[in-house]
């Protein structure tokens, strides 16, 4: 990763955090009657805790290629954020993962209850649509409307949720390679992808740039994946923030368990060489999005 790229991973961080803080803040939005206390404190402590804010900052760099800038796409991506916030919230729990830690923080429903945590994720869910719909995301109700049911689809039964669901029968049966693809795509790619489409979307792209960021967003989202599961195997809970181990602890099938992490670790490779072709006919407007494809692969945590 360059020092390039390193700061502005940080900067997009920095200001998606100050975004979500402000949001956070307010005493009340329009026909809102209260704020329970305590279950904005459990919203902030599953939203505001940090992490690199890979999912916004590909949304604003996807926007970048059509000269849409950071400002505005940023409430698209704090409505993404929002988003992924809940389901990691909700996949902490014990019905669920039983996650301890996130981040390296205690887990919502570790730091307040179980109760309190399904309603901060439920917030949280419903905040991203908040978001979305308002006209500070973008003037043409089209382009809300769109990226709204967008979102809906990638994190809903066909997207991540229903990715989460075929995970958890995972645990229970003997999946092959095709079927972890599957989930995998769904669980975590659905997002992923959505990410660099909402940036064409935000800058009116046509069809044959949205269908090469539509590529790019599956390729990355199972780059992520292949990463996350070598990682679970190969690193320690003190790096990642989170216990590790997990999967095999479960009889959680992986491509890293079915493959073997050499084989990953090739389709990992590739998986760089495809972002690249992607993005070839963006020109060096896509030089960043070239490196967080690497980024992906080889980051430690």
């Amino acid at each position: 990763m360059t020092t390039s790229l390193h700061q502005k991973l940080e900067a997009n961080a920095t200001a998606v955090h100050q975004r979500l803080d402000s949001t956070m803040s307010l005493q009340l939005l329009a026909g809102e009657i209260d704020r329970p206390e305590r279950l904005v404190d459990a919203m902030r402590h599953g939203l505001l805790n940090g992490g690199k804010r890979l999912r916004p900052f590909l949304v604003v760099q996807s926007a970048a290629l059509f000269d849409v800038e950071a400002e505005q796409a940023m409430q698209t991506a704090c409505a993404l954020e929002c988003l992924h916030s809940y389901s990691l919230v909700h996949d902490d729990l014990p019905a669920m993962d039983d996650d301890d830690l996130r981040r390296g923080k205690p887990t919502v429903h570790k730091a307040y209850d179980e109760a309190t945590a399904i309603l901060a994720g439920d917030a949280l869910l419903t905040l991203s649509f908040d978001l979305l719909s308002d006209p500070a995301c973008h003037p043409d109700p089209q382009i809300r409307a769109e990226l709204t049911n967008r979102l809906a689809r990638a994190s809903g039964l066909g997207g991540m949720i229903g990715g989460q669901m075929l995970d958890l029968a995972a645990e229970s049966g003997d999946p092959d390679e095709a079927e972890i693809r599957l989930l995998q795509r769904m669980k975590t790619g659905a997002l992923i992808k959505f990410a660099c489409v909402a940036g064409g979307v935000l800058g009116q792209a046509d069809a044959e740039e949205m269908a090469r960021l539509e590529r790019y967003g599956e390729t990355i989202g199972l780059a992520f994946q292949l990463a996350d599961d070598l990682l679970d195997v190969t690193s320690d809970a003190e790096t990642m923030g989170k216990a590790v181990g997990k999967d095999a602890g479960r009889g959680k099938g992986t491509l890293v368990g079915i493959l073997g992490i050499p084989r990953v670790e090739s389709l990992l490779a590739e998986a760089v060489e495809e972002a690249d072709a992607c993005l070839a006919d963006f020109g060096d407007k896509a030089q960043v999005l070239r490196e967080t494809a690497r980024f992906i692969v080889d980051r430690k945590n």
